[in-house]
């Protein structure tokens, strides 16, 4: 807003003049007139095949390697490695099937053999403490530390920006820039075997 005031705070406040409105003084006249700004998309800082196989490199926990690797050699946004299973994962056909992704929708996105070669390194070293009872199918490839369910987005956020730290990158990157080097469309196959040259061999 012109005033210096955030999108998401001008909309907080037209949420409570439209209660106002609506049920309190009971003018339904008035609120179709008020409405809420959509915030402008940002596309993330995007890192070059150099950049990201030093982050790679750097990263030498494997945890945090495989997490990252999954995310940049598939094309992954965060919330969608965050939420992987085993069952997600068809070594057979090299691909990753991921569920209820943007839009409600499933896909599948090709798997390389070197990021397929850290999720059996990282699963044989995996914790299990809360898999009793879970379906092999149905357990998180990336389990979160304080509980039964997966790692958090602001956990892999965290990660991520250690790693970037550790690897000396200075472009403003969060995880999105690991997913936004593989672009859609007719892109997306010449994009994913740059994505593959970059990762480091094991």
């Amino acid at each position: 807003a012109e005033d210096g005031t955030s999108i998401g705070r001008r909309n907080q406040i037209m949420t409570g003049v439209k209660f106002l409105f609506r049920v309190t003084l009971r003018r339904h006249d008035l609120v179709a007139e008020i409405f809420h700004i959509k915030a402008p998309e940002t596309l993330p800082a995007t890192m070059s095949q150099q950049e990201a196989k030093r982050l790679l490199i750097t990263a030498d926990k494997l945890r945090v390697r495989t997490i990252l690797a999954v995310g940049y050699g598939c094309g992954l946004r965060p919330g969608e490695i965050c939420r992987l299973k085993a069952g997600d994962i068809d070594s057979e056909q090299n691909i990753v099937r991921i569920v209820q992704s943007k839009g409600r929708k499933d896909r599948h996105v090709m798997l390389p053999p070197e990021v397929l070669t850290l999720l059996r390194q990282w699963w044989k070293v995996r914790p299990t403490r809360h898999d009793t009872g879970v379906p092999l199918m149905e357990r998180w490839l990336f389990p979160s530390r304080n509980g039964g369910g997966p790692i958090s987005t602001r956990q892999l956020n965290h990660l991520f920006h250690q790693a970037a730290d550790e690897a000396g990158l200075k472009k403003q990157l969060n995880p999105r820039s690991l997913q936004s080097f593989v672009s859609p469309g007719r892109r997306r196959s010449r994009s994913q075997k740059a994505a593959q040259s970059a990762l480091p061999s094991s």
